[in-house]
């Protein structure tokens, strides 16, 4: 029990350390906009550039955990249209909860794998971050595209958007370098490694300021679906995929990690500008990031 406390505990305090900082407009209100950024666009990408450059990967352990973690934001999906043809929700709150169930929240991952399993277990989760982002954003325009008509999309925009998302890119970089067999020069993997200690850090604060618990007053039974689906029904899914893949020890952990992730603070962006229930997206993103808590509190020790 006490490796599961020195696991989890230090994440959920930092998160709503986040929190407690933001209401209490320290050091400022613009301030964590602004350093959310920073930690997206530099300190982030600087993580996995160095754990990806330096790593040693084994692919046919990788290839068996990045195909559960797809195949199981598939099913997730599958799941989520067979209810809504029962359920009949409203079609700009479906699109929340597809999101709510089938998006991760990559701070709180790599936070938690790190601290369970250091650096070797970062360097799985960076690619299974790689092929899931891209993957996921297919999946939900499509289901915008399906469900709602009121966002602006088009296809150029869409590649763009993946193109320039600064994880992949970093991973691509982090991949490249690894594969090519290149020797960096040791003072930039320092800069670069320098970097990343500040990532988790402030990655997780800013999951803490992203909190808004004012939307929950509103919550409805599309709350609740899409909670279930992401931390109870997704865990469950992954761990049979995980034995069908044959996967075992950090690679099964990881897999079930990341599928017991709550949705990404970064889903109501997409919600806003392609036409989703905003207020929904925000009361999802809030209660999965909270009861995430209990959820890993029941499954890290099992892992």
């Amino acid at each position: 029990m006490n490796y599961v406390l020195n696991a989890l505990l230090p994440i959920c305090l930092i998160i709503f350390a986040g929190y407690a900082f933001k209401h209490a407009k320290f050091p400022s209100t613009d301030f964590w906009p602004k350093m959310d950024k920073f930690t997206y666009y530099v300190l982030m990408p600087s993580l996995l550039v160095y754990e990806l450059a330096v790593a040693k990967i084994d692919l046919t352990y990788t290839v068996n955990l990045v195909l559960t973690s797809l195949g199981g934001i598939f099913i997730i999906l599958v799941i989520l249209i067979l209810l809504n043809m029962i359920l009949h929700f409203e079609n700009k709150a479906f699109t929340s909860i597809v999101q709510g169930g089938i998006r991760f929240n990559t701070y709180v991952l790599l936070a938690l794998v790190n601290a369970v399993y250091g650096d070797k277990g970062l360097v799985l989760a960076a690619i299974v971050i790689a092929f899931a982002i891209p993957f996921i954003n297919i999946l939900c325009i499509a289901i915008f595209a399906i469900y709602t008509r009121d966002g602006k999309f088009s296809l150029r925009s869409f590649f763009i958007t993946i193109i320039k998302n600064p994880l992949i890119g970093a991973c691509a970089i982090g991949g490249l370098i690894n594969y090519s067999g290149i020797d960096m020069p040791i003072f930039i993997l320092k800069s670069v490694s320098i970097l990343s200690h500040a990532a988790l850090p402030m990655g997780l604060l800013s999951v803490g300021v992203g909190l808004e618990l004012k939307y929950l007053r509103d919550a409805k039974k599309e709350l609740v679906v899409s909670t279930v689906a992401k931390l109870v029904l997704f865990p469950l899914v992954a761990y049979g995929l995980s034995h069908v893949f044959g996967l075992a020890g950090m690679s099964l952990s990881i897999a079930i990690i990341f599928a017991s992730m709550p949705t990404a603070t970064s889903s109501h962006i997409l919600a806003r500008e392609l036409g989703g229930d905003v207020s929904l997206m925000a009361s999802i993103t809030t209660l999965e990031t909270l009861a995430c808590v209990g959820t890993l509190f029941l499954i890290v020790p099992l892992l």
